[in-house]
């Protein structure tokens, strides 16, 4: 895949206004701030995914933080699910180092790379099933470019599981009928891509125990040995 075309395709979603509520919102977000981040300059527009462009393994989230991706304008960067996500990423060794402060912070994946399936921060990060099917088409190229190279899928809970089914049968695989359930652990062999599920790296899921480190690692190091990459013990 031509590294111009996905480069083209994330400039189209940084430009994006199609969705009026979360124009209004992240805009609003970017110009109140947070206190502790009142000397920022907020992105306050679309967060495109980050990660090579000839990326074997995908991980697809939710949408990013008023405070974070909204913030930094990378995604899963400057927040806490963020920290998460790259510590654990970075245990596996797919990514460089373990945090992912702002945009540039040196950060680099090897051979994954990471989207959502809304690219603007939403109010109580609960995107409306419109809202997430006006941005479904982004997602839908984004696979399509990312096909040649790219052999299995991460969605990180029910909302990314089900955005990314809709997403790979509209990029033209064949998705079981009727729709695979999510789990945390699940694995569903598509035409030569597998696509696994993981609870969220939220907050509430982390800082409860439903997701401990040790499960993402795991999810994580399953899905890079099933798209062929190296991996951390």
């Amino acid at each position: 895949m031509d590294l111009s075309s996905l480069a083209r395709l994330d400039d189209r979603i940084t430009g994006c206004r199609a969705c009026p509520r979360l124009v209004a919102w992240r805009e609003e977000v970017a110009r109140t701030k947070r206190v502790a981040f009142a000397d920022w300059t907020y992105w306050g527009r679309p967060v495109p995914g980050f990660g090579p462009h000839d990326a074997r393994m995908l991980v697809v989230g939710l949408a990013p933080a008023a405070h974070g991706g909204n913030r930094t304008g990378r995604m899963f960067t400057g927040d806490r699910s963020g920290d998460v996500l790259y510590a654990a990423m970075h245990d596996v060794g797919l990514a460089s180092q373990p945090t992912s402060v702002s945009a540039d912070d040196g950060l680099e994946l090897y051979g994954v790379r990471v989207t959502s399936p809304v690219h603007c921060a939403p109010p109580e990060n609960k995107p409306t099933p419109a809202e997430r099917d006006t941005c479904r088409p982004w997602l839908v190229e984004e696979l399509r470019l990312l096909r040649p190279s790219l052999r299995s899928v991460v969605a990180l809970g029910a909302f990314g599981w089900q955005s990314t089914l809709t997403a790979l049968a509209e990029a033209g695989l064949a998705v079981p009928r009727p729709r695979p359930v999510f789990r945390h652990g699940a694995r569903v062999q598509l035409d030569g891509l597998d696509l696994f599920g993981c609870f969220h790296v939220s907050q509430r899921n982390t800082f409860t125990g439903l997701l401990t480190p040790e499960m993402l690692r795991d999810v994580l190091r399953t899905a890079a040995e099933a798209a062929g990459l190296p991996t951390e013990p």
